[in-house]
């Protein structure tokens, strides 16, 4: 079975970031060859409304079915929220951590991200698990796309 990855808007916007853009490219060629599914969210989607047109619609290249889509809703909201309580991070990263809600209530093998001061960081990830299983969810893993090529 495919493994589902969650990616945030760092994943998309690595593809033209000289510093990612290869390891993101060679996991959006894993995708290209079915090898996986991109998990993506109506957040990802507000989020890109901001970046650069070239950025937006990376993903209008890759057809339908090589991904989940998931919404936010009030579950996901709730445990973002939890998390800012228990000061996993502070509130100015409620949505980095409603990307991590999401990728957790839908069951994602990993959630992939670039941003390492607030999701791919081993102390935070610590505290996003904690809460995850203090509310009865399960451990999420977050990875760098880097990390994922040999998933």
């Amino acid at each position: 079975m495919k493994k589902k990855i969650y990616i945030d808007t760092s994943v998309v916007g690595g593809f033209f970031d000289e510093e990612f853009k290869g390891a993101t490219i060679k996991l959006f060629e894993r995708l290209n060859n079915n090898e996986i599914i991109f998990v993506v969210s109506d957040l990802l989607d507000l989020e890109l409304l901001k970046a650069p047109i070239h950025v937006r619609e990376l993903l209008h290249n890759y057809s339908a079915d090589k991904f989940q889509r998931v919404e936010l809703c009030e579950e996901s909201i709730n445990l973002a929220n939890a998390y800012i309580k228990e000061k996993v991070v502070g509130r100015t990263s409620l949505e980095d951590c409603r990307h991590i809600a999401l990728a957790t209530i839908y069951n994602v093998d990993v959630l992939a991200s670039w941003n390492f001061k607030h999701i791919v960081n081993h102390d935070r990830i610590i505290g996003y698990n904690s809460v995850n299983s203090q509310l009865g969810y399960s451990i999420i893993k977050i990875q760098s796309p880097k990390d994922l090529l040999n998933l």
